[in-house]
């Protein structure tokens, strides 16, 4: 299983608009972060999980010519705001694209996207097949079983995913101990570190690190970054032994 950091960057991407500290104006591309996603490849399954404003992007960039489904995390505009560019995969494979989310996301893309779910079936417009999941019931795309695990992004629930021993949660603020033992035993985690700074709806690096202490993976990736937390360098200098930032473009193999 090959896992891409498509994007590791906060809803408003770095560099952050009209900014000009060390981080958004830095030449180093590991702080150039587009919106968080992953692309999980296998030789039976292409899957990326949350369809941010950069998807378009992101799906040239890394060259994603196959494309089986998209899973949401939730409905926030920086994790679906891209669902129309599917567009180009319904032309190429001459079929709807697989849409997983809770019911909660769904009427957000039904909100959002309204144009897609609507009775005329306007011509080009994005073809998707919607799958309903919820917290507590695994699923199966093309031989890749996903986990949910329930998290809290303030007071809006969020799913966090479990692949095998890859474990996925972006945009949490809170996650109980029954379901942060669904993460324990993975190999890698990937967990969301906004910035030092308190902040009501994500973790911040410490409490991210106390809870990748507590999940005990061999490796964690810290992703879903602001600017306000630093240069890379040099935050990666002060992480405990087995804990990284994310950025964009890494590649993992599990």
């Amino acid at each position: 299983m090959k896992i891409t950091f498509l994007g590791t960057g906060t809803s408003q991407g770095v560099p952050f608009i009209g900014c000009d500290c060390p981080v958004c104006t830095s030449a180093d591309k590991r702080n150039d972060r587009l919106r968080t996603s992953v692309w999980i490849d296998t030789p039976e399954a292409s899957v990326v999980i949350d369809s941010g404003p950069d998807f378009r992007q992101q799906m040239l960039r890394y060259n994603v010519r196959r494309l089986d489904a998209i899973v949401f995390t939730h409905g926030h505009k920086d994790h679906v705001a891209g669902m129309d560019d599917v567009r180009a995969y319904n032309f190429h494979d001459k079929k709807a694209m697989n849409v997983y989310a809770d019911l909660n996301t769904q009427e957000v893309l039904k909100r959002e996207f309204q144009y897609v779910f609507q009775e005329l079936n306007y011509p080009g417009i994005p073809q998707v097949d919607l799958n309903t999941i919820d917290g507590d019931n695994s699923f199966n795309i093309n031989g890749l079983r996903f986990n949910p695990i329930k998290v809290l992004h303030y007071k809006m629930q969020v799913l966090g995913f479990r692949i095998g021993d890859f474990t996925y949660i972006t945009d949490a603020n809170y996650i109980s101990p029954e379901q942060l033992d669904k993460a324990k035993g993975s190999k890698v985690l990937v967990l969301n570190a906004l910035r030092h700074e308190a902040h009501p709806s994500h973790f911040t690096l410490k409490e991210a690190i106390d809870v990748a202490t507590a999940v005990g993976a061999e490796n964690t990736y810290f992703t879903h970054i602001s600017h306000q937390l630093g240069l890379h360098d040099e935050v990666e200098a002060t992480l405990p032994q087995g804990m990284h930032l994310a950025y964009d473009g890494l590649t993992l193999h599990l």
